[in-house]
């Protein structure tokens, strides 16, 4: 029993030892091709994109003060990580805010009126050469700010499950170097106990026995 019991160990060790390394091999390479992926886009950001120069052009837009702006220092850097990427993203959302009065995609009138306010009414809307309401063009930023920010912040959920795993893969590589160890030191344990139990026994009888008789 106490064999099997060693052998399950060898295996469990092993086990927890290859885990760990493949999930290591697949966190690097996941954090890799998000950042790679990001490089081929080429997008660097934009002069306004610090936390002063942001906060004077979301007050020059008269947006209220209870929308939450951006940190982050990123003007003139290369969006080459999951973290700037996430930051990228939040600029966009002011940005957009700024061009559209402060309206987010819910609140903008769904049709284009000619004093450009927009309206939900189709009777007061301009309409067409197919006389149908025209659609609001605000909302298209908001179309393309959510499609483009949806992607940025794919990236930042990426790159953190990437690193999640390097972390998870450590965890179970120590714990199998850890129960390797343990398993060692138990089976050296054991064999020295076995030595002291059996190593130094003497028969009982050894030197007991009475000479043979001499004729």
């Amino acid at each position: 029993m106490r064999k099997l019991f060693e052998i399950g160990g060898v295996v469990a060790t092993a086990v927890l030892v290859i885990f760990g390394v493949v999930a290591i091999v697949m966190g690097v390479n996941g954090r890799n091709t998000v950042q790679d992926s990001l490089k081929l886009e080429q997008i660097v950001g934009t002069p306004d994109m610090t936390a002063t120069a942001i906060a004077a052009e979301a007050q020059k837009a008269g947006l209220p003060a209870s929308i939450t702006l951006p940190t982050t220092d990123i003007a003139g850097k290369p969006i080459d990580s999951g973290a700037r990427a996430h930051a990228f993203a939040s600029y966009m959302r002011i940005h957009a805010l700024e061009a559209t009065g402060g309206l987010p995609y819910s609140q903008l009138p769904r049709f284009a009126t000619a004093d450009g306010k927009g309206t939900n009414d189709p009777t007061k809307a301009l309409t067409g050469k197919t006389g149908q309401p025209v659609d609001n063009p605000i909302r298209q930023v908001w179309v393309t700010e959510t499609a483009l920010s949806t992607a940025l912040n794919a990236s930042f959920l990426a790159e953190n499950v990437a690193l999640f795993g390097i972390v998870v893969g450590v965890a179970l590589l120590l714990t199998g170097i850890g129960f390797g160890v343990l398993l060692i030191g138990g089976v050296l344990r054991g064999r020295e106990h076995g030595i002291e139990l059996f190593g130094k026994r003497t028969p009982k009888n050894a030197g007991t026995r009475g000479a043979l008789p001499v004729a």
